[in-house]
């Protein structure tokens, strides 16, 4: 087959589906341009196409293309030390094979150099100094768009973007929303963007206040009340002055409570009253003053857990919890990994960004960590390896310890899980990517599996020790 991808796809593409159907099917990603970390990263779906062509251009393109009456993608990078055919991926047996072009500089796998690999899910591979990451079954739903470049979009609601269509679908019913004064609960692990969203639906819903964020868990329970709903002066030792209070604060605005699990059960009840009644009376007063807040809660807690115990009302509950969204942990979005390095650099390095390089060492050991402190933790990572790089690119060496001692040739899925895929004859890889498959179409259930092969359950527990399978994962 050529090295040269060919023409421009028109009629011949197949009519869309219904809307509600989808497909899981393998993607790839452009995931970071280390010469310019802040051009972001791109999203291609490979559902219906036979061959992807990868390239040095003059700028950033993806292109649909028929090749011998095949559908093909032909993607091109301004990589100078990219080559112009630089490397193709190819089906075979229905896996995708990356092979090297006889490029100038090589291509490299996890770390490794390849001339051909047949690619497994979570594989980073590298042309010149631009990093792909290949995923091979995220579920895209047929008015979803095949290739997608969130660089073009990075200017418009920060927190708001993803390449994860699930995660993209979350996000934009909260687009929908910020207009309305819905109350909105954010769920997820600490340091995954719930402030970032939070100023984000603000800024969207053109409300004229401000944006007053709480919380909840660094204030002592003997100041809480005063300080959410203001207080007189005199009500208690110490109250000097009157205080209006937050609420009152985030009038006309947004109110955003972080933490609210940690809210006491009085101050519950007293908040409950407020956005009951639409009003707050301040400690030691007895006048009630008129509030309108749009409220955003958010909580790493298991919040219905404790409503369930009774720690947390359930009346309350019911009223932030208009709309839930859970936020991924950045483990799970390792797509966004690049365009959160991006915009984090923007952030960070302020007026440097444009020039701020990262080294192909470094940008492999970003996607290798885990990241357990999530979006905060790389933030922390980026804004101490750009002042420890000063003029020049941030390389492994500027990095942080725990992100430094990752080994080379671990590929994103293995970071995932902890650990390093057992070295494997051809045969058995063949055999552990079907146990995979059939993992996926289980949901991991082991049961299934054994039914679905014909096999005793110890066996197939004999075989996830051997291959160093987790079926948890796959649930």
């Amino acid at each position: 087959m050529s090295h040269t991808l060919g023409h421009t796809l028109g009629a011949t593409q197949t009519p869309p589906r219904k809307a509600s159907d989808v497909a899981t099917q393998p993607h790839v990603f452009v995931a970071l341009e280390c010469d310019r970390p802040l051009a972001m990263s791109t999203r291609h779906a490979l559902g219906d196409v036979a061959e992807v062509g990868i390239g040095r251009g003059r700028e950033r393109t993806s292109e649909r293309i028929n090749i011998a009456g095949a559908r093909g993608l032909n993607l091109r990078v301004p990589d100078r030390w990219m080559s112009s055919a630089h490397a193709k991926l190819t089906q075979s047996f229905g896996r995708w094979v990356l092979e090297d072009l006889e490029s100038k500089n090589g291509t490299v796998v996890n770390g490794v150099a390849a001339a051909r690999h047949t690619l497994q899910d979570g594989d980073v591979f590298e042309c010149g100094h631009t990093l792909f990451l290949y995923r091979d079954a995220i579920a895209l739903r047929d008015d979803e768009p095949r290739d997608v470049d969130v660089g073009s979009a990075a200017s418009g609601t920060p927190g708001l973007l993803t390449l994860v269509p699930e995660f993209a679908r979350d996000l934009d019913k909260l687009r929908q929303l910020a207009p309305a004064n819905v109350s909105i609960l954010l769920l997820g692990e600490s340091g995954t963007g719930k402030e970032v969203i939070a100023r984000a639906l603000h800024e969207l819903s053109r409300r004229p206040g401000e944006l007053v964020g709480v919380n909840c868990g660094a204030i002592p329970d003997s100041l809480i009340e005063s300080e959410l709903f203001g207080h007189k002066k005199g009500a208690f030792s110490g109250a000097v002055a009157d205080s209006p209070g937050l609420v009152r604060g985030a009038h006309e605005g947004t109110l955003f409570l972080d933490e609210i699990a940690d809210l006491p059960p009085a101050s519950q009840a007293a908040f409950l009253r407020v956005l009951q009644e639409r009003e707050v009376r301040p400690v030691g007063s007895t006048r009630s003053y008129p509030v309108d807040i749009r409220l955003i809660s958010a909580t790493h807690q298991d919040l219905l857990a404790k409503v369930e115990s009774g720690a947390f009302r359930n009346d309350l509950f019911a009223r932030i919890a208009g709309y839930r969204v859970t936020l991924p942990p950045l483990r799970d979005r390792v797509e966004d990994l690049g365009f959160l390095i991006g915009m984090l650099l923007r952030r960070v390095a302020g007026e440097r960004a444009d020039a701020v390089e990262i080294d192909c060492e470094g940008a492999r050991a970003l996607f290798r960590y885990r990241w357990p402190l999530n979006i905060r933790e790389l933030e922390t990572a980026l804004q101490t390896s750009v002042v420890l790089a000063g003029d020049g690119p941030i390389a492994l060496e500027h990095l942080p310890e725990p992100v430094r001692e990752r080994t080379a040739g671990t590929p994103a899925n293995a970071a995932a899980a902890g650990s390093t895929p057992p070295v494997l004859t051809g045969e058995q890889q063949q055999h552990r990517d079907e146990l995979v498959a059939l993992f996926r179409q289980h949901q991991g259930n082991v049961s299934a599996v054994a039914r679905a092969t014909g096999k005793d359950r110890k066996q197939i527990q004999r075989w996830i020790k051997r291959y160093e399978l987790d079926p948890e994962s796959y649930r």
